[in-house]
């Protein structure tokens, strides 16, 4: 599993599309999800991303550490 690299232009990244609540398709372990960024949170310690699913309505948390690759949907 190779994690992605986070620099401030990709934090920045990020934290736009949950304050502006944009789609981010993101890998995770191999599967790709396309969320609602809702907000960037620390959880134990660890910075994650807090998206809901459009489809389902059901609220995800991915750590950062974990991601593969992100892109910003707008």
């Amino acid at each position: 599993m190779s994690t992605l690299r986070w620099t401030t232009d990709r934090m920045d990244q990020l934290e736009r599309a949950a304050r502006d609540g944009l789609r981010v398709a993101l890998t995770r372990r191999g599967t790709e999800y396309v969320v609602v960024a809702q907000r960037v949170t620390s959880i134990n310690q660890h910075d994650a991303l807090i998206g809901w699913l459009p489809m389902t309505g059901e609220e995800l948390t991915f750590r950062l550490d974990e991601m593969e690759s992100f892109q910003v949907i707008e």
